[in-house]
Formats: C-alpha cells, structure tokens, sequence
C-alpha cells in the first residue's frame, strides 16, 4: 500500500519555476494561469483587503488585478520580481476602487479587522484599543495608511513599498515615519491603557 503513494510522488512533475510558468501564461496555457494565480492569490487578496477594509471590495480588487496582470503580461519585463509587478497592480486597483467607492458613498470605508481573511487574532489586545486603532488607522491620509498597512500589517520591506507604489525608498521611509507620528499623536490617550 505505500508503494504506490512512493510511485505517485515519484511521477509528481516537479515545482515549475515562475519565469516559465510565465512563459507559459504568455503562450495561452490556462493551467500554468492557474498555477500563477494559486501562487500568489492568498497575499494579493490580503493585500486588498488591508487596503480596501472590505471583504467583499478586496475579493472584487484581487479579481481585477488578476485580470490585469494576466492581460498585461506582455508588459512584465521581469526587471523585479512578478510578486512585487502583481502588487504593485494591486495597489493601484485597489487605490482606484476605494475611490470609486469613495465617491460612491460620499465617504471611505472603514478599516475592518482582517481576521476573517487571514485568521489571524490580535490576542489580547482590548477590543475598545483595537476599534480606536482601526479607526486611528483609517483617519490616516491614504498615502500614509496605505505605506503603513502595507509595511507594519503586510510585512513588505521599504524596496518592496517603494516599487509597488512607483515611489523612491525615501518616500516611503519618509509616509512611513509620518504615518507612525500622526498614530502615536490620535492615541496617545491610550497609552497608559496599553503599557499599564
């Protein structure tokens, strides 16, 4: 009985690397398609949804920009990695649709806690210390909530931010900086709460 488990695993194609999977989209493979999506959808949709705070608006963003990509690809020119040219389309889609919805509403939407996508939990924190947070967080002028989810939530490296934003590492650094000064100043108040 384990044997052909062995055999099945040995007849395994191994793992395509992404610049051929690439090669593969560009010349109509649908399953190497696939493949690229699997590959990256979980951190694009993430991504979105830090963006956005919508579940619904993050999934429509991660659909768009797979399109987008997948459309451009011709566009790609492999000077960076495909996950930081796919981020970089997301950012935008996303930017662009909290706009859209922006004018929609009359309004943006509020940052809700990323939990359902991700499964992760804030532990202990106090629910009256997170809900301030988020809304701390989606006070912040979009060029700086936007730098700040995507290095202090996401885990993207300032090179990383600064490409998918199409600005300089500096820039970043700098929304970044601004960004943490303008949080620390709407929550100072709490700071006893939190370290107490």
């Amino acid at each position: 009985m384990t044997q052909p488990a062995l055999v099945l695993l040995a007849n395994d194609p191994p793992p395509v690397p992404e610049p051929d999977l690439i090669a593969r989209v560009r010349a109509g493979d649908r399953l190497a398609a696939r493949a690229l999506y699997d590959a990256h959808v979980g951190r694009v949709l993430r991504l979105a949804h830090r963006i956005t705070g919508d579940a619904h608006l993050a999934r429509e963003v991660t659909q768009d920009a797979f399109v987008k990509a997948l459309s451009r690809l011709d566009q790609f020119r492999g000077d960076s990695a495909f996950s930081t040219w796919l981020h970089r389309i997301t950012v935008t889609v996303a930017l662009n649709a909290m706009k859209k919805v922006k004018r929609q509403r009359g309004r943006e939407a509020p940052i809700e806690d990323a939990e359902v996508l991700s499964g992760e939990g804030e532990g202990g924190v106090d629910p009256v210390v997170r809900e301030r947070l988020h809304r701390a967080i989606d006070a912040l002028p979009e060029i700086y909530r936007t730098t700040l989810i995507m290095h202090e939530l996401e885990g993207y490296s300032h090179i990383e931010i600064a490409e998918a934003l199409g600005v300089a590492v500096g820039t970043c650094k700098s929304r970044l900086f601004i960004a943490r000064a303008q949080l620390r100043a709407a929550l100072r108040d709490l700071e006893g709460e939190i370290h107490g």
